[in-house]
């Protein structure tokens, strides 16, 4: 209801609106790891093809491919986002820009969002944006990042998900996130709101039953890896992530199971892969 109603607040104050449906834009932001290839590798292209279909011009969209095991204000992290969404508006001409992050990679956009007078080329990213649909956030760190980086071992799996002790994982340890959020950055309880808003899809549990084919949905053996992890978070979680981390800043839009073909849930897999609807809601929000 509350993102209705800033949609149709948008609508009143914005009449030029439709005029600009053609200057609509999407970027797909990965989360922790250095990729080269991320609509390959990360996102899939089943994802990217599917979601892209929901703009007038289907050219208008990027893939960031940059270095996420680096602090957020990295210039390899945060400097090389702000230089590809700038190359990207500019060439392109977007003039409204729906940004799709996951994991880590709201907290690199929120970064952003947070700092205007970090970088200058933040204002105008900021002023294109129309709004964050972050797909599971670590907005508030998660405890795998502390058993990580406290010397625990986790199953091979996860190494394109935890990085093994970067930069990167090391700032999502959970007390870290919270120094972050109380003097870095905006959109947590008790924070100045976000200049924009930052939507969390927030996945609530992790499903491998060998039998349910539902499990294989972005890749089982990773989705097993999930599952072992749950035993460090508390019973709502994703397998990397707790559901309170995801809600951590800006607001809710929806619980996996609440709009997942299925009623199925996401695991922090999933939630980054064309898994039981998410590409298609994804789509009709452009």
């Amino acid at each position: 209801m509350i993102r209705k109603a800033c949609v149709l607040a948008a609508l009143l104050c914005s009449p030029a609106v439709f005029a600009a449906h053609s200057g609509t834009g999407v970027a797909f932001v990965h989360g922790t790891g250095k990729q080269t290839n991320a609509y390959n590798d990360y996102w899939q292209p089943t994802m990217v093809n599917t979601v892209r279909q929901g703009l007038v011009n289907q050219s208008n969209y990027v893939v960031i491919n940059c270095d996420f095991e680096q602090y957020m204000w990295d210039s390899r992290a945060a400097g090389c986002l702000a230089s590809q969404l700038t190359s990207f508006i500019n060439s392109k001409n977007i003039t409204d820009l729906v940004v799709i992050t996951h994991s880590n990679g709201g907290n690199v956009m929120r970064w952003i969002m947070s700092n205007p007078t970090w970088d200058s080329r933040y204002p105008n990213i900021i002023s294109k944006i129309r709004w964050v649909n972050a797909l599971a956030p670590s907005s508030a760190g998660t405890p795998l990042a502390d058993a990580v980086i406290s010397g625990n071992v986790f199953e091979s799996a996860l190494g394109w998900l935890l990085g093994y002790k970067s930069d990167a994982v090391r700032m999502q340890q959970v007390s870290w996130m919270a120094y972050y959020n109380q003097n870095n950055l905006n959109g947590t309880s008790g924070r100045p709101a976000l200049p924009k808003g930052f939507w969390n899809v927030v996945g609530t549990d992790v499903e491998t039953a060998v039998w349910d084919g539902d499990s294989y949905c972005g890749g089982y053996s990773l989705n097993v890896g999930l599952e072992v992890t749950q035993a460090w978070l508390n019973s709502c979680s994703d397998g990397f992530l707790e559901c309170n981390s995801q809600r951590a800043a800006g607001n809710l839009w929806f619980y996996d199971t609440d709009r997942m073909a299925g009623d199925e849930p996401l695991s922090h897999n999933q939630s980054r892969r064309a898994c039981f609807g998410l590409q298609n809601i994804l789509r009709d929000d452009l």
